[in-house]
This record gives C-alpha cells, structure tokens and sequence, in this order.
C-alpha cells in the first residue's frame, strides 16, 4: 500500500479496488470534501462513513452535491486509509442519480455491516428532486464491497440522516432520522424493516432541528446529539434518556455553531478508551462554502454523564510520528502577536496551509510528537523567506531546550533546509517552532531524521 500526502488517488476498475493513505490534522482529510463523518469502531480501528461533496458538475450551480459514499479507516487517527467508493447513486435502483446522496451510518450486527444512506429517489410525488428515503446496503466486511438492497426500507415517511443505536442491553436496533423534527422507529432483526410506527420525540426543541441526529449509550443512559440552528447557524446540542425512545431531556450544547459553516452534522464514538467528536466544517471550501470537511476532536464527560463542551482545534487528534512532516500550522498554540496562517495555494486547498513568522519571540506549538528511543540526529524544515533568518526547534514550551537552530536562507522559492539536533530527544513531546529575532519565514512543514544533515 502506498503512502500519499498530499494527494489522495482512488481507482476503480470493475470489481478492482486500489487503497492509498492519506494523512491529516484537521481536516482529517486534505484531498476530498468528506462531510457529515459517522465514525465508527469496528475490528480494534476507526471507520468513518462520511458524505462526499464534490465540485459543481457541468450546468450545475451551487449547494449540496454528492453522488457517492467512500469510508476511511484508521488504527492511530492521523494517518486514513480511503476504501473507495462503497456506493454510487448509479448503481442503487430506486435512487434519483440527481446527486442527492445525504449523510449516512453504518452498524454491524448478525455478523454483518448494515450501511444506511438517505437519497433523493425517482419517486418525485410533489418533490422536483424526488422524495427523500432511506435505503441499507449490507457487506461482510466494514469497508465492503457492499451490495444495496433492491428497495429502500418501507413505511418512513421522507426522511433524511439515518442513525441505528444498538441497544447493548439487548441487542435491539432502533432507527433515528430527521425532517425538520427528529423521529425513532424499532427496526426487526432484519435490520430492513420497522417493527414500530415511527415516533415523534418531544421535549426537544420546537424549531431549528433540520437534519444529523446521533445517538449513543453510555452507562446505562441513552443519548440522542443532533444539530440545532440557533440564529443562523448549526450549534450541536444533546438531550438524555433511560430508555432509546424516550422521553429524552435536554441537557446543553457539545460544540458551538461555526463562524464561516452554517451546517455542522457529527458522531461521536470510544475508541481505545477515548471519547472523540467527529464533525464537519468548510474551511477548504473554494466558493461558495459547500464543500465540508470532516475534523475530530477529543470529548470528554462528567462525573454526572453530562458532556463537557468540545472547542474546534486546528491540531484535532492523534499522536504524530516524529519522522513524518509536521504541518505546525495546524498549531495548538501560538504567540499573540507575529503568526499568520494561510494557504499554500488558494486555487488548491488541499496543498494546505503555511505559518509565516514575523516578530521577534514569535512562536507556534504543536502537540504531541513522537520522537521514539532518541535516535533523530537532524530537523528539517520547509521553507520561504524574502528577508532570511533563524528559527529555533524547541521542546515542550517556547522557552524550552533548544534543539536546533536553522538558518534559512533568503530565497522567493520553497527550499528544504536540514540542521543537526544539539540532543537527540526521545518518548512524546510538544514541538515549538520560534524566531528569536525579526524576520519574515514562511514554514510549511518541519521533519526529523536518524540521519545527520549534510
């Protein structure tokens, strides 16, 4: 399997699958517009089963646009595996192929992968785009191939969004769904039909719940997260529960609304004893702000089972290997004044961002490094400046032990300018670029080697 960073290449030919890796902070994913991130555990690592924005088709303006599913998988959280495309609106025949393929689950149960999507389907009855339904696509393996059932699931009224919480106490799977209010059926142990009449849940609020309900148990209690439009915008809220269809009693916010993506849809899931939140926000978007990427942070609860309010970070999650590129831009802190972030390359997005440093003691830190069993004998650093000048590697703070000191060169052009480390560090660290004097330096990204530089 081969690497990519940062371009993700996905082939299909026939029954023929090619898997490449990509790698990330936030955005998890730099070369896809991944949106609406399921995330869930299956065989010791993370799947996530996002929706899949693309870029306006030929005769297409603007909005939601999205044709297919792939899933991603990953054993440490910074480094995706991309499955390919696990379902098309072509080949699902009750489907519209009008690219409205909405956000999607995906369960295991009776030894198979239950993969849920919502699409617009060529039952038009008063909708131009056709009525929204739910349709399952069953797999044997978490990442497929899956096959899509011949029909979607019978009796839900138009629906978009489906959840499936499977009951740990007994086995039972219940399906929740929204359309400007947000419902919950029983499923049989089919896992393809209801066993209830769909039920209308209360005590939530009255206005503003249009799509994205996810629901979970933690200790014995039932929790049921989706997005509310609070002024203009989706902030994520959450209500409590001792029973999966309620009476479900709010009990606050999970994360704020966003300031430049009025949409946010999420899922949040335990992985090697760490509760995460995956969501989604438009910060590659060229345009009109359509195109979502999917992001993930670290979640935590109360002593009471409340959840304690999530802040997007640029850093996100993981542990990041020593050895790879380091994009500092995806800092976990920085100096107040002298750092700016932008884009390497506004018409390409997925190139990523750069940090310019311009003042004296500015600084940008990134979290947990792994450097091993202090082997690294050198830093090398990416980098642009039209005036030259020097920047300090350094340990755990700004005003920890220096590493290294890298002289970079004046130059219009990106060069690679590698200096040996004055100590070879070992086991988890913070890193933290500075520039002791005033200058102007562009960085994209810093590494480190076993070998001396040259």
């Amino acid at each position: 399997m081969k690497n990519l960073n940062p371009v993700l290449l996905v082939l299909t030919f026939g029954p023929l699958l090619f898997c490449f890796a990509v790698r990330a902070d936030n955005p998890l994913l730099m070369d896809t517009f991944a949106a609406d991130p399921t995330a869930r555990v299956f065989a010791g690592k993370i799947y996530l089963y996002p929706s899949h924005d693309i870029l306006p088709p030929a005769g297409r303006r603007g909005g939601f646009i999205m044709e297919d599913y792939h899933t991603y998988s990953s054993g440490n959280l910074m480094d995706w595996t991309d499955h390919g495309v696990i379902v098309n609106q072509t080949n699902v025949s009750w489907v519209n192929p009008n690219f409205g393929m909405w956000a999607p689950d995906c369960v295991f149960k009776n030894g198979k992968y239950y993969f849920y999507f919502p699409a617009n389907s060529k039952d038009t009855g008063t909708r131009r785009q056709g009525v929204q339904k739910v349709g399952v696509a069953i797999a044997k393996k978490p990442f497929g191939p899956f096959k899509p059932e011949t029909n979607s699931i019978p009796g839900i009224p138009p629906s978009i969004d489906p959840c499936v919480l499977i009951d740990p106490k007994d086995g039972s799977a219940y399906l929740f769904y929204a359309m400007n209010a947000i419902f919950v059926a029983k499923l049989k142990p089919n896992m393809l039909e209801m066993a209830t009449t769909p039920m209308f849940l209360t005590n939530l609020p009255l206005k503003g719940l249009v799509e994205g309900p996810f629901a979970f148990e933690r200790k014995g209690k039932y929790y049921l997260s989706f997005p509310h439009d609070v002024s203009g915008g989706e902030a994520l809220e959450y209500a409590m529960a001792d029973n999966p269809m309620g009476p479900y009693t709010m009990k606050g916010v999970i994360m704020d609304k966003h300031a430049g993506c009025w949409t946010d849809h999420h899922s949040l899931v335990e992985y090697q004893g760490q509760w995460y939140l995956f969501y989604h926000i438009n910060d590659l978007a060229p345009r009109d702000g359509s195109r979502r990427s999917a992001h993930a942070d670290y979640l935590y609860f109360n002593e009471d089972g409340t959840i304690q309010k999530v802040t997007a970070t640029f850093r996100g999650v993981g542990i990041c290997d020593a050895k790879r590129n380091i994009q500092i831009d995806r800092y976990s802190a920085i100096s107040k004044e002298g750092v700016a972030v932008s884009f390497l390359n506004t018409n390409k997005t997925g190139e990523g961002w750069k940090v310019a440093l311009t003042e004296k003691d500015a600084f940008v830190q990134y979290d947990r490094v792994e450097f091993g069993k202090a082997s690294l004998k050198s830093v090398k650093v990416r980098a642009l400046s039209s005036t030259g000048g020097t920047v300090e590697v350094r340990l755990d703070k700004s005003e920890g032990p220096v590493l290294a000191k890298v002289e970079i060169p004046k130059s219009d052009e990106w060069i690679e300018i590698a200096a040996n480390l004055t100590k070879a560090p070992s086991g988890l660290h913070n890193l933290v670029v500075t520039m002791p004097d005033k200058n102007n330096v562009e960085i994209d990204w810093v590494s480190f080697d076993r070998l001396r530089a040259r």
